[in-house]
């Protein structure tokens, strides 16, 4: 495995692995890395040559009051972890390397950015958005793999790479949680031991929300409430929104149908953690396909005839 700073030696190295024939994937990532990403690095092993795995914490997806400073960072730890997960080439830019002079380019999404994060998080998806936009440039992969925790990140990111024509796979990799269900995430670090019980409740409100939907309710506003109200009833827990919108556009639903997304962000204390669900709904059938959560940790596709 090698450990590159510059993009000049990145290039280099990703290319003379790609005149040989290899395909070459990249999981883009901000480090202080859990079995999520090692997940995301083992499926880009498994279907690539050379992997690539960028670790930058990047600075302009973070507004003027948030965690820039505090995110969590162990660049042994990635490393170790990066080697294990069958990484071939670490790249670890500087901030100077990635944004060398004060940006006049940026990379905007709109619509899409309207809803859920983006609307309580003015600027982040400009920020994902033209960071993804430079390391696909710069490593120039076959394909690159996202994790579906982020999921509006994910949604963002493929039409970025569609509108943009970049030839590039974009692979969206289940959610990988903690026994109690917890979806894992770089900022759980920050959660005390009172906190971490805490952060459950934002799975036990969209397991409510399928619960509802296995029932036959179909009004967004009534699985919203029960969601806000089990919420409500968690004392560290303050609910910054919870979306349900049509899972292509992010666009808001009163009833559901077709290819629904239930989202939703929480702040357990000072830490802000998100989360998802999404189910696939024959309204003709009265049928759905849901995302099925388990205890283990391990994410199935789970099909339902009963409502």
């Amino acid at each position: 495995m090698v450990v590159t700073n510059t993009i000049t030696e990145t290039r280099y190295i990703v290319g003379v692995n790609r005149k040989t024939g290899k395909r070459i994937g990249l999981v883009p990532t901000m480090g202080y890395l859990h079995r999520g990403h090692c997940s995301l690095i083992r499926r880009a092993r498994k279907e690539n040559d050379f992997v690539v795995v960028s670790i930058f914490v990047n600075p302009t997806q973070f507004g003027l009051n948030e965690d820039f400073s505090a995110y969590p960072r162990d660049f042994e730890r990635d490393k170790n972890l990066c080697f294990e997960a069958g990484t071939d080439l670490i790249f670890y830019p500087s901030i100077n390397e990635i944004y060398p002079k004060e940006l006049s380019t940026y990379v905007y999404s709109e619509k899409l950015t309207n809803t859920m994060c983006g609307a309580f998080r003015p600027g982040h998806f400009r920020g994902v958005a033209t960071v993804v936009c430079k390391l696909f440039n710069i490593v120039q992969p076959d394909s690159a793999y996202f994790g579906e925790k982020d999921v509006q990140q994910l949604t963002v990111i493929n039409r970025m790479t569609e509108d943009l024509n970049f030839p590039i796979k974009i692979v969206s990799v289940s959610t990988v949680r903690e026994k109690d269900g917890l979806a894992m995430s770089s900022r759980n670090s920050y959660l005390s031991d009172n906190e971490r019980k805490s952060a459950v409740v934002l799975i036990k409100s969209l397991m409510a929300a399928k619960d509802l939907i296995k029932k036959g309710e179909r009004n967004a506003a009534v699985i919203c409430k029960v969601m806000n109200e089990l919420i409500a009833k968690e004392t560290l827990a303050g609910l910054e929104y919870i979306a349900i919108v049509d899972k292509k556009e992010l666009q808001p639903l009163q009833l559901l149908t077709g290819d629904v997304l239930i989202a939703l962000a929480v702040k357990i204390g000072k830490t802000r953690l998100i989360d998802n669900m999404s189910f696939k709904i024959e309204k003709s059938k009265r049928k759905f396909i849901h995302e099925a959560i388990n205890v283990s940790g391990k994410n199935t596709s789970s099909y339902c005839d009963r409502c």
